[in-house]
């Protein structure tokens, strides 16, 4: 029997309208849709720094193409730039933070220990009766130790996850390629797929590039002042390298769940312990007040100029996109709500649209 036939006599039969077709197949739609999320959720990480570096690299790539060269090649040099200006940094500032940690562990350890926390509550007399109750408490020695085992531990841990970051950053580097070689392919298909006119996809596409530059460039501008201040403390404190400690503290703001506290946070505690009490306190009020608050005031403006929104959206966007998404929620926030103001206006401008149409039939009706 002949498909064209079977399905002629089940239509005949009455067993499947075009009704029930349709919602068979929506159906259908939405689980393939939800079974796609689950399949692409391993790979969320790659895919979101994969696109955000497409976009950013997509003039680089075009350029390179305008110079003779071939789709494949200019994709590949594109690649390798981009992963030279990315992955040296990064390694450079693990290896430092790692080898920091380490030996600001060791150095805290022997520091604290019972002998010398002794000879440190005896050369401090005006806060003696203060230390003292505090150290009855909580044990401060014990507890500093517990710290700077749980220190050695973490850098075990963190070793063991950049193995899968590296994993995860080889599939970003993987994904890019295609996504630059086949960006023009792979545009009309998302345009082809979408109900959108084609004025509406490029609205649309140039809200999600526009909000993924102001979030890159937003965070990469703060990171940059906040180690320009974390620098000039150290500085101003006479603390040895501040240059190069501020550099890093930069490099470490523009990671989500870092920042340069990772750097100033030990440098205070270390002050204190050592018995330069004022230093350290200077340091965390000045890191906690003005370093701090850079991230919390400066990058929500920054970004909300760019995407021409209010602050307190762009606050929201930013940081609940990191508390509900992780690392990838710093790009994916703003980029929801920036997707979703951009439907807003496309259906607004479809309403206003309807509307005069219907009112200019009315009066061709009453002529």
């Amino acid at each position: 029997m002949e498909p064209g036939h079977f399905d002629t006599k089940r239509e005949e039969a009455g067993l499947l309208s075009p009704a029930a077709s349709t919602r068979i197949i929506i159906g259908s739609f939405g689980l393939g849709l939800i079974l796609c999320y689950f399949l692409a959720l391993p790979f969320l990480p790659a895919i979101v720094g994969s696109f955000t570096l497409a976009i950013l690299f997509a003039p680089l790539d075009s350029k390179l193409r305008k110079t003779g060269c071939a789709k494949a090649v200019a994709a590949i040099l594109t690649v390798m730039i981009a992963a030279i200006g990315f992955v040296v940094p990064a390694i450079l500032v693990l290896g430092t933070l790692l080898d920091e940690t380490s030996r600001s562990a060791t150095r805290i350890s022997k520091l604290i220990d019972a002998e010398n926390w002794q000879h440190f509550l005896e050369s401090k007399p005006q806060f003696t009766s203060i230390m003292r109750l505090a150290n009855d408490r909580f044990d401060i020695p014990q507890l500093v130790k517990a710290g700077t085992s749980w220190l050695a531990g973490w850098s075990g841990s963190f070793v063991q996850g950049s193995f899968l970051g590296l994993i995860s950053l080889m599939l970003t580097f993987y994904f890019l390629f295609y996504l630059l070689r086949d960006r023009e392919m792979l545009t009309r298909a998302a345009g082809n797929a979408l109900p959108l006119t084609a004025a509406e996809f490029r609205l649309l596409a140039e809200r999600i590039a526009n909000t993924i530059d102001a979030t890159v460039f937003g965070r990469a501008a703060v990171a940059a002042v906040q180690g320009i201040l974390g620098g000039l403390m150290f500085w101003w404190l006479d603390l040895p390298a501040p240059v190069f400690w501020g550099v890093l503290m930069g490099l470490l703001a523009v990671v989500p769940f870092l920042g340069a506290f990772v750097i100033w946070v030990p440098t205070a505690i270390f002050l204190a312990l050592s018995g330069e009490l004022q230093p350290a306190v200077i340091l965390a009020v000045w890191g906690t007040v003005v370093v701090g608050l850079v991230d919390n005031v400066m990058y929500p403006v920054l970004v909300g100029q760019r995407l021409m929104l209010h602050t307190l959206p762009s606050f929201v966007a930013i940081t609940g996109g990191l508390m509900l998404l992780g690392a990838t929620g710093v790009v994916l926030g703003p980029v929801i709500v920036s997707v979703t103001a951009a439907l807003i206006e496309i259906l607004r401008t479809r309403l206003i649209r309807r509307s005069e149409k219907m009112r200019e039939d009315g009066h061709e009706t009453n002529r």
